[in-house]
């Protein structure tokens, strides 16, 4: 079968070329930067949404609704505000930043009301990271930034039943999960992401809907950017949700030859340990993490400082098990900083084969 072309060749090559050099850093948690912005129910709708739906969509809504929480949002309210933290961790020491898009699918953003959002939030989600990555990257030439262009797991589950009493229930489809993403990394390409992520994965279908979906939209532009896939183990079993151990998930996902495979969320560094060996071990790419800063306490935060998630990770880069690295829920650019120092004298993760695993 021939291999599409790269949309991009030449960031690409500047891409492979720094993997080949060294550890590279992945941004940290959005949603805890947004956080500390404390904005009210009136900063999240801004002047489009003052109404709680979009003023400028002419059909018949169900109603309004509360817009706080809608972190994606912010996009297109608060532009300003998504690429200063952009800014912020690259200032840290970020290789690649992650686009403001993780709820950016119909799916997700029919929870307020704002489906006909999909496409425009990814294409300006990816504008505004691409923004903030052009400037830095002017001011330091030698040192590439990337933009990754995120798609999230949806709040839906193809694998698994929402209803206990009926196991065959499934309240989403494959071919609705591939729509939906088709739609979302439409315009994360059109907003000019180098790469696109499929993100804290804890349904494989889920996954292989994304896919599936990326393959066919890179056969309709007749190109393709480099595809990051980061998993999610949710508890200490060392299992996703759907049951797969880190080994059966990178098997499930090999196929579709990614830039790299990993695991994020849910656990700290420590926890993670032993699931990012299995998958050095066995993974013929390269291999990412970006863990919470430790295990949410009582409250629902992070306690983890930059100083001890640091020392964790460095031990991952010391035992050559990283490719890429940064940080997840309770993450900061301090925390950001505290790991590019940590592993900047680390040599990354050699391939088993670099030739084909660039291909």
């Amino acid at each position: 079968m021939t291999t599409l072309p790269w949309l991009h060749p030449e960031r690409v090559a500047k891409l492979q070329a720094a993997l080949r050099e060294r550890i590279l850093i992945l941004d940290g948690g959005m949603g805890t930067m947004l956080q500390g912005h404390q904005l009210d129910e009136t900063a999240f709708r801004g002047e489009r949404f003052a109404g709680g739906h979009d003023s400028t969509h002419a059909h018949d809504h169900p109603g309004a609704c509360d817009l706080k929480g809608n972190n994606d949002l912010l996009t297109l309210t608060q532009p300003d505000i998504i690429r200063g933290v952009h800014t912020a961790y690259l200032e840290a020491g970020a290789d690649l930043v992650e686009t403001n898009t993780f709820n950016s699918t119909r799916i997700s953003q029919a929870d307020y009301h704002l489906e006909h959002l999909a496409y425009e939030l990814n294409r300006a989600g990816a504008a505004l990271a691409r923004a903030a990555c052009d400037a830095m990257e002017a001011k330091t030439p030698h040192k590439p930034r990337f933009v990754i262009g995120v798609l999230g797991p949806t709040s839906r589950t193809a694998s698994l039943s929402p209803d206990v009493n009926d196991p065959g229930f499934r309240n989403v489809s494959f071919d609705e999960l591939a729509a939906n993403y088709t739609e979302s990394a439409r315009g994360l390409i059109d907003g000019d992401a180098d790469l696109i992520m499929v993100e804290t994965i804890f349904d494989t279908l889920n996954a292989k809907a994304a896919l599936f979906a990326l393959a066919e939209l890179f056969r309709e532009r007749g190109g393709r950017l480099p595809v990051m896939i980061s998993g999610t183990i949710t508890d200490r079993s060392g299992r996703t949700l759907s049951g797969q151990t880190a080994e059966a998930f990178y098997y499930s996902v090999q196929h579709a030859r990614p830039l790299s495979v990993g695991l994020n969320c849910a656990l700290g560094a420590a926890d993670l340990r032993p699931h990012i060996q299995t998958l050095a071990r066995v993974a013929d790419g390269y291999v990412s993490t970006h863990p919470n800063a430790g295990l949410p306490n009582a409250f629902g935060e992070y306690d983890e400082t930059p100083e001890q998630m640091a020392s964790a990770i460095r031990g991952f880069a010391r035992d050559g098990l990283l490719n890429l690295v940064g940080g997840c829920c309770g993450t900061t650019p301090a925390h950001i900083s505290a790991i590019a120092e940590a592993v900047k004298d680390c040599a990354p993760r050699a391939l088993p084969s670099l030739d084909e695993a660039a291909a």
